[in-house]
C-alpha cells in the first residue's frame, strides 16, 4: 500500500490531538484537585464517592444529635442536682422538727419554709432546653408540673400540669410519662430523658410504692398537727402526726432523696455513653473522609510528573511532524 503525504498528515495530527486531549485532562485534573470531573470519566469510582459523601452527611447529622442529646443530658443532670438538694433540705428541716423543744411556731416556720421548697421544686421540674420542657416527656411544649394551695391550710400541693384542652388527663399523664428516643449511629437509637412521672412515683429499695405528691402534702400537713388538710385535728391525731414527722415522713423522704441520686447515676452513664459516641462518630468520620479523599482526590506530585511527561510528549510529536512532514514547492504554490 502507498503511503502518501496526506496520510501521513492525517495520523500525525489524530496522535497530536490525542496527546493534547491527555494534556487538557491533566491540566483541568490538577486545577480541580479532582480525578473525576464527570461520571463518565470512572462510573465506579463516582457511584462509591456519591455514597461517601451521603455516608459523611448522615455521620455529621449524627454528630449533631449526639451535641444536642449531650447537651440535654447536661441540663438534665444540673436540674436534678438543684431537685435533690430541695429534697435533701426538706430532710434537714423535718429532722429539726423532730426536735421536743419546738413547739407550734417553731414547726410553723418550718412548714413555711418546705411550702416553698415545693414551689421550687415545680419550678426546677419546669426547666426547659432548646424550647422543650426536659422532664415533660412527649408533651414537651407544655409545663409538666403545677402547683395549688389546697385544703383551709393553705399549703402547697404539687401536681402534674393537666390541661382542659380537649385530651384525656390520663392521656396527658403518659404523655409526661413517655420516653424520648435519638439515633446517634446507624440504627442505634438511645433514650436520653427522665420524666417527671419518674420523680414524683417511685420504688424503694425495701418494695414500698411512694409518690412524692403525698409525701410532701403529708409533711406540711403533720407540721400543721393534722393527719390532712381537712377540718380540725383532735388531740391524736396531733400526736399521730407528730410521730410521723421523725418516722414515716422522715423514710419517705429519705427514699425520695435516693430516687433522684439513683435517676442522677442513670443520667451520669447516659452522658458517658454519649460521650463514647461521639468519639466513634468523630473517628468514623475522620476515616470516612480520608477515604473519599483517595476515591476522588489527585496525587499532586503524580500528576504534576504526568504532566510534565506528557508536555514532553506533545512537543515531541511537533518536532517529529515539523521533520517527517517536509514542505514541497506545492506548498507554495
Amino acid at each position: 500500500m502507498r503511503v502518501t503525504n496526506k496520510m501521513l498528515s492525517t495520523s500525525f495530527l489524530n496522535d497530536m490531538s490525542n496527546n493534547l486531549e491527555n494534556l487538557r485532562t491533566l491540566q483541568q485534573q490538577m486545577t480541580s484537585g479532582k480525578e473525576i470531573r464527570r461520571p463518565s470519566d470512572d462510573p465506579f469510582k463516582v457511584a462509591r464517592a456519591m455514597q461517601l459523601h451521603s455516608n459523611i452527611n448522615t455521620n455529621k447529622q449524627y454528630n449533631e444529635n449526639i451535641n444536642d442529646t449531650i447537651n440535654w443530658l447536661d441540663t438534665t443532670d444540673t436540674a436534678l442536682g438543684q431537685a435533690g438538694n430541695v429534697l435533701q433540705r426538706v430532710r434537714e428541716l423535718l429532722v429539726s422538727a423532730g426536735n421536743a423543744a419546738y413547739g407550734s411556731e417553731e414547726r410553723k416556720a418550718i412548714k413555711d419554709e418546705i411550702n416553698e421548697k415545693i414551689e421550687e421544686l415545680a419550678q426546677i421540674m419546669n426547666t426547659s432546653f432548646d424550647g422543650k420542657y426536659i422532664f415533660g416527656g412527649t408533651r414537651g411544649t407544655t409545663k409538666p408540673m403545677t402547683t395549688t394551695k389546697t385544703g383551709d391550710t393553705d399549703n402547697t400541693k404539687l401536681d402534674f400540669n393537666l390541661l382542659d384542652n380537649g385530651i384525656d388527663k390520663e392521656n396527658q399523664k403518659n404523655m409526661i410519662a413517655a420516653k424520648l428516643s435519638v439515633e446517634v449511629s446507624q440504627g442505634v437509637s438511645i433514650e436520653y430523658n427522665v420524666t417527671a412521672a419518674e420523680i414524683m412515683s417511685f420504688k424503694s429499695e425495701d418494695g414500698t410504692d411512694y409518690n412524692l405528691t403525698e409525701i410532701l402534702m403529708n409533711i406540711v400537713n403533720h407540721l400543721d398537727g393534722k393527719l390532712n388538710d381537712q377540718g380540725e385535728a383532735s388531740e391524736s391525731d396531733k400526736e399521730a402526726a407528730a410521730e410521723a414527722i421523725t418516722g414515716s415522713d422522715l423514710k419517705a423522704i429519705t427514699d425520695a432523696v435516693n430516687n433522684l441520686l439513683k435517676i442522677r447515676s442513670t443520667v451520669g452513664a447516659k452522658q458517658n455513653r454519649m460521650e463514647s459516641a461521639k468519639e466513634r462518630n468523630e473517628e468514623e468520620n475522620f476515616n470516612l473522609t480520608e477515604i473519599l479523599s483517595n476515591t476522588e482526590d489527585i496525587d499532586i506530585t503524580e500528576k504534576t510528573m504526568e504532566y510534565a511527561t506528557m508536555q514532553t510528549v506533545y512537543i515531541a510529536s511537533l518536532q517529529t511532524s515539523a521533520k517527517v512532514l517536509q514542505p514541497t514547492l506545492m506548498d507554495y504554490i
